[in-house]
C-alpha cells in the first residue's frame, strides 16, 4: 500500500480507477467538480464532460449495460436533472459495476437549495453509501463496484461538501483490471416496457432485500462502545464533528445509510440509555430511527438547515461554545461579477429598461444584485429561457414590457437548447441573450461543447450557439463584442423595442480563463465631470472619490469598458498599455 494526500473527490476518482472503471461521465457542479477532473488524470478511465447530469447519467448506464464498471458524478441539484433514468437505472440494474456520486451541498455554498439526496435512494431503490472521510471515499467507492455487480443494483454515493473537499492520507494500491463483461441481449431486462417494468420493479424490491443483509455487517455500519448514557448514531462528516463534541460516548456510525440496518440501530439503542442522531440538513436517519418506535433526540434540538460543526452541535446540545469572531480589518462587499467580466458589458446595456429577464444559473446570476438588478428569477439549469417564455405567454400584449432570457454557454448547451426549441414551436416574443465566455466559468473552466475541447484533451467541432439558435428557427440571431458597450447596447435596445423573438450572442472569453492582465485604465480628473456613468458597469475596480471616478491599478486588468462608457473621455489606457480602448479598436469578437 502507498499513502497518498488526496480530497475527497480525489479519492472517489482514486478509488474508480483501481477497482477497474472504465467510463466516467459528469457535468461540472461544486463539490463535485474535482471527481472527474482527477478521474481524467488516469487514461485507463474513458471521460468526459457530458453536456449535462441526465446525459452522463445514461452513458455511465449504457457502458453497465455493455458490461463496463462505469461512474457518473454530479452535485446535488444535477441529480434532479438526472432523477428519470436514475429511478429506470434501478429497475435495469446493472451488468458492469455502475456508481453514481452525488455531492451534496449544505449551507448552499454555490447551490440554489441543499436538498438531502439520500432521500433518492429510498425512492429509487438504489443502496446509497456515506463517506466520512477521503480513505472510505477511495474504499467505499472500490465496494459499491462490487456491490453493483453482486446485487444487480447501481449504487448511489453521497458525499458532502466538507467530504468532497477536505484532504486526508490514503492509503492506495493499485489498478485491478475487471474483463467486459460478455454482453447479452436482454430487452426484458433493458427495456423497461410497462409489462417488462412491472416484473422488474418486484425483483428489484429482491434485490434490495438481498443488500439489506449486507447493511447489517460491520463493514459499512459498525458499533464503537462507550459510555452507556448516551449512544450516537451519525453518518459522513457529522460523525467526527460528534466525535469531537462526545468523545466518550458510544457511536454506531453509519456508513451505509439505505438500506437501513435496523436491527443493528435496536441492537445499538438496548446498550444505551438515550439516543442521539446527529445529521446534517434533514432527519434521514432519525425518521427511520423513530419508525422503529425508539425514542430519540434529533432534529428537535438540532438544525435543519446549513452546515453541521462542532460548535452548531454543542449550541444546539446547551453546552459551552467558542464565540465566532468575525474577521478583522477585512473589508466587507457585496459579491460582484469579476473586474473585466464580459458579463458587464450585457448587463449595462440592460439597464434601465423595464424588461422582463428570466435569468439562469451560472457566474452571470450576480447580475442579480445593484447596480445591474439584470434578473428577475433564477430557477435551474435551463429556466431562463421557459420562464420568460411562461411570462410571455401568460401576459401576452396587457404587458408592455419586453420579456428577455439571459443564460450562459454552458447552460444554453446543458438545457436551454430545448427551451429555445420550445419557444420558437409555440410562438413567443421571448428575446434569448446567450452571455458566451467560452467556458464553464463558475465551476472553474471545464470545457464544453462550445470549446470544441473534450476532457481528455482532444479537439473537434465546436458547436456555436448561434448556428443552433437558426437550426431551431430564430430567425433573427446576432453575435456582440460586451467589450464594445455602447455598440452592444445598441443592439440590445433596438431588439429589444421591436418585440420580437430573437438570440443575442454575446461573446467574449471570460477574463479570468484567458488571464486578462493588461495595463490598468486611468482616469483624468479634469476631464471627469463626475456623472459615474462608468460606476454603472459594476466594475470591482472602479469607485467614487470625491465627486470624481477612481480606477483602482491593482484590481483593473485593462478590459477598457469604462472608457468606452465614460461620455466625457476622461478614461484612458495607460502610456505604457499596447491595449486601446475598445471604443476604437476591440475587434471583433473572439
Amino acid at each position: 500500500m502507498t499513502r497518498k494526500l488526496l480530497s475527497g473527490d480525489e479519492a472517489v476518482a482514486r478509488g474508480a480507477w483501481e477497482a477497474g472503471c472504465r467510463v466516467a461521465a459528469a457535468y461540472p457542479g461544486t463539490p463535485s467538480t474535482e471527481i472527474l477532473e482527477a478521474i481524467s488524470t488516469y487514461k485507463d478511465i474513458y471521460s468526459e464532460w457530458s453536456t449535462n447530469e441526465k446525459v452522463a447519467l445514461e452513458v455511465a448506464l449504457g457502458a453497465s449495460i455493455s458490461g463496463a464498471r462505469a461512474l457518473a458524478a454530479m452535485k446535488h441539484v444535477g441529480l434532479n436533472v438526472a432523477a428519470d433514468p436514475f429511478f429506470s437505472a434501478a429497475y435495469i440494474g446493472a451488468l458492469g459495476g455502475f456508481v453514481i456520486v452525488t455531492a451534496d451541498d449544505p449551507g448552499l455554498h454555490s447551490s440554489q437549495n441543499e436538498q438531502d439526496n439520500r432521500f433518492y435512494g429510498l425512492m429509487a431503490r438504489v443502496p446509497v453509501l456515506c463517506p466520512s472521510n477521503s480513505q472510505e471515499c477511495r474504499d467505499y467507492t472500490m465496494r459499491a463496484f462490487a456491490i453493483s455487480e453482486e446485487f444487480d443494483l447501481p449504487v448511489l454515493i453521497r458525499l458532502t461538501t466538507r467530504v468532497a473537499h477536505s484532504s486526508g492520507i490514503v492509503e492506495v494500491g493499485e489498478r485491478t483490471e475487471v474483463p467486459l463483461k460478455p454482453y447479452e441481449k436482454k430487452v426484458t431486462k433493458n427495456a423497461i416496457l410497462p409489462a417488462f417494468a412491472k416484473v422488474r420493479h418486484v425483483d428489484l424490491e429482491k434485490r434490495i432485500d438481498r443488500v439489506a443483509a449486507l447493511s447489517l455487517q460491520d463493514e459499512f455500519n459498525r458499533i464503537e462502545p462507550g459510555s452507556v448514557d448516551l449512544g450516537i448514531i451519525s453518518d459522513g462528516v457529522c460523525y467526527h464533528y460528534a466525535r469531537e463534541v462526545y468523545p466518550d460516548a458510544s457511536f454506531l456510525k453509519l456508513g451505509m445509510v439505505w438500506p437501513f440496518p435496523g436491527e443493528t440501530v435496536r441492537r445499538f439503542a438496548a446498550t444505551v440509555k438515550e439516543l442521539l442522531v446527529v445529521e446534517e440538513v434533514d432527519p434521514f436517519i432519525e425518521l427511520q430511527v423513530r419508525a422503529l418506535g425508539l425514542k430519540v433526540t434529533g432534529k428537535d434540538r438540532l438544525p435543519r438547515t446549513n452546515e453541521m460543526s462542532q460548535r452548531a452541535l454543542r449550541l444546539s446540545m446547551g453546552l459551552p461554545a467558542e464565540k465566532a469572531e468575525p474577521e478583522t480589518g477585512v473589508t466587507a462587499r457585496p459579491p460582484a461579477l469579476c473586474p473585466g467580466c464580459p458579463h458587464t458589458g450585457i448587463y449595462f446595456a440592460l439597464q434601465n429598461q423595464k424588461a422582463f429577464i428570466g435569468g439562469d444559473i451560472g457566474c452571470y446570476t450576480l447580475g442579480v444584485m445593484p447596480p445591474h438588478s439584470g434578473m428577475d428569477t433564477c430557477v435551474d439549469m435551463g429556466a431562463s429561457i421557459t420562464v420568460a417564455h411562461g411570462t410571455d405567454k401568460a401576459l401576452g400584449a396587457t404587458d408592455q414590457r419586453p420579456h428577455v432570457a439571459i443564460i450562459g454557454d454552458s447552460t444554453f448547451f446543458h438545457s436551454g437548447v430545448t427551451g429555445l426549441i420550445n419557444t420558437v414551436y409555440n410562438k413567443s416574443n421571448v428575446i434569448t441573450i446567450i452571455s458566451d465566455n467560452r467556458t464553464t466559468g463558475m465551476t472553474g473552466h471545464q470545457n464544453h461543447p462550445g470549446t470544441g475541447q473534450t476532457l481528455m484533451g482532444s479537439f473537434g467541432t465546436i458547436i456555436k450557439p448561434e448556428e443552433i439558435a437558426k437550426a431551431c428557427g430564430v430567425k433573427t440571431v446576432v453575435v456582440v463584442d460586451p467589450y464594445k458597450v455602447k455598440e452592444t447596447r445598441k443592439v440590445v435596445r433596438e431588439l429589444l423595442a421591436k418585440k420580437e423573438p430573437a438570440v443575442i450572442v454575446n461573446r467574449r472569453a471570460c477574463a479570468l480563463h484567458i488571464r486578462l492582465h493588461n495595463p490598468p485604465f486611468k482616469v483624468d480628473p479634469e476631464k471627469c465631470d463626475g456623472c459615474k456613468t462608468c460606476i454603472r458597469l459594476g466594475c470591482p475596480a472602479l469607485s467614487f472619490d470625491n465627486g470624481k471616478a477612481h480606477i483602482t491599478a491593482t484590481t483593473c486588468v485593462g478590459c477598457g469598458m469604462c472608457a468606452d462608457v465614460c461620455p466625457e473621455g476622461a478614461i484612458s489606457a495607460s502610456p505604457k498599455s499596447n491595449v486601446q480602448s475598445p471604443k476604437s479598436s476591440a475587434g471583433s469578437p473572439s
